[in-house]
């Protein structure tokens, strides 16, 4: 497992999904069907569009066998 990149900005979540996708060997259309988006959305996703919704982003990182993890904040259940 490779070590979490950090993600501060839509511009870095952009290039880590497409160095993501690259790395899988995926066109953005092979992605964009294998999580159910459009083209345009991966297009947009890579770009680092800041308006992008959140639910549709979840689908392409576990489309490329990734996930979201936020650090630094207190977890479900801690007062």
């Amino acid at each position: 497992m490779s070590e979490p990149a950090v993600i501060d900005t839509p511009a870095a979540l952009g290039l880590a999904a497409r160095a993501a996708r690259k790395r899988l060997g995926l066109t953005q259309p092979q992605l964009a069907l294998a999580a159910g988006v459009g083209v345009r959305f991966i297009v947009d996703l890579e770009s680092g569009k800041p308006t992008l919704r959140l639910e549709t982003i979840l689908r392409v990182l576990h489309a490329l066998g990734g996930s979201l993890a936020v650090h630094g904040l207190p977890s479900m259940g801690t007062d």
